[in-house]
């Protein structure tokens, strides 16, 4: 057996030693700090669906290129987060999320510009802004939080959920009553970037940057590179690709789907917003049930039970049963997204190690996810059926057992 293989196997996680209480205050306000990160980690991206219509006929966008402004971030993730945790050994987690926040701020300014150069340009701003806080987040929640990784995880995955939701469903009335338009409805989530900078200020006022340790840029290097030869980190990163699959599936099309089965359109968005509502529950209680037990073997059975009943439901009973179908796989996919970013601080020693491993999952989980979507769609091109795409997901939540349960084990990634 290869050494790398022989670490992941055999090395046992020691218990989480706690962090000595700090100022109230001080924790109130990293505590506000990461809610409102948070709060802009999912908001710009679904509040542009609703109005993505709009601005295709006032910008005389093709269909290829509304493809693309919906696709930039998600590439942005598969491209980019392997890179962040080199840059944050560099300039400090802190600091990197407060930089981070600006540009997508900016981001957020010039895509609602109102033209087709601007608009790329900001959502691929955006895009890369949102990559920083998906990785770094849960490497500065250990950091910060050792003792109750659970507790805030839980809290700030449905922050992230809850504030998406709303954005999905109140971006149309946002244009409406402004009078702005589209613009407006995408564009008004920079003032939650504002009052994040704001928030965010303290923690790099406390934290000044440092200058790396003798011996410590080596260690990372070896830390960034030997990770891929983990095979642990390897079914995390799977595991994570294929809870991201079921969703953005599912956020492309399951509108379509439910309308082609006679559900009226704004119906079917309703019913898509059930499904991210069902996630807030599992999000919250998820990551405090995972970090009280030592494997986590449980809780990855119980998604993938979930997700086979909602999808059995689709499949047997079309549009009638779409509500409680999407709970189900709601449920599900929220517990496996939980998982997933539980994984990145369970199973790693030290905060670095959690940066790179999340840096690892996320490029590999969306590269994966990427192709997610087309393949759902093009089964129904080939078909002329819904059933076989539905099937397409059965096989993504079999792969997302197998590599579940693996990743579920009480041990640590081997780090060489």
């Amino acid at each position: 057996m290869p050494p790398h293989e022989q670490g992941d196997r055999e090395i046992k996680a020691p218990p989480l030693k706690k962090k000595p209480a700090g100022n109230r205050w001080q924790t109130f306000l990293t505590l506000t700090g990461i809610l409102l990160i948070a709060a802009n980690l999912r908001a710009p991206i679904t509040a542009v669906g609703p109005v993505i219509k709009d601005m295709a006929e006032q910008l005389n966008l093709s269909l290829v290129l509304v493809g693309w402004v919906m696709a930039i971030p998600l590439l942005s993730f598969a491209l980019l987060s392997a890179l962040v945790p080199g840059v944050a050994r560099r300039l400090g987690l802190e600091r990197l999320l407060f930089y981070s926040l600006l540009l997508l701020g900016a981001g957020l300014l010039i895509r609602s510009a109102g033209n087709v150069p601007l608009l790329f340009t900001g959502t691929a701003f955006i895009g890369a802004a949102i990559t920083v806080g998906n990785v770094l987040m849960p490497a500065f929640i250990k950091k910060e939080f050792p003792a109750r990784i659970g507790l805030i995880t839980g809290i700030y995955l449905v922050a992230m959920n809850l504030v998406s939701a709303l954005a999905a469903g109140y971006s149309i009335r946002v244009g409406t009553y402004t009078g702005t338009g589209w613009q407006g409805s995408i564009g008004i989530w920079c003032g939650f970037t504002v009052i994040a900078v704001a928030a965010w200020l303290p923690q790099i006022c406390k934290r000044p940057s440092a200058a790396p340790q003798p011996g410590t840029e080596a260690a990372a290097e070896r830390t960034a590179g030997g990770i891929w030869k983990s095979r642990l980190a390897w079914q995390i990163s799977v595991f994570m690709g294929m809870q991201a699959v079921g969703f953005y599936c599912l956020a492309a099309w399951l509108p379509a789907l439910l309308q082609d089965w006679g559900m009226s359109p704004d119906r079917s968005g309703w019913v898509f917003s059930y499904l991210q509502i069902a996630q807030l529950f599992p999000m919250l209680l998820g990551p405090i049930a995972a970090g009280k037990m030592k494997n986590q073997t449980p809780l990855v059975w119980a998604s993938f039970i979930l997700l086979m009943a909602g999808l059995a439901l689709l499949l047997t009973g079309g549009a009638t049963y779409s509500i409680l179908s999407v709970v189900f796989i709601g449920f599900a996919l929220g517990l496996a997204f939980t998982l997933a970013m539980m994984f990145l601080v369970l199973r790693t020693r030290q905060t670095r190690e959690a940066a790179e491993l999340s840096g690892m999952a996320q490029t590999v989980g969306y590269l994966i996810a990427a192709c997610g979507p087309p393949a759902f769609g093009g089964l129904f091109s080939l078909t002329g059926s819904w059933y076989f795409s539905l099937a397409f997901l059965a096989l993504v939540g079999i792969v997302l057992l197998t590599t579940g349960l693996a990743s579920a084990k009480y041990r640590f990634v081997r780090f060489q």
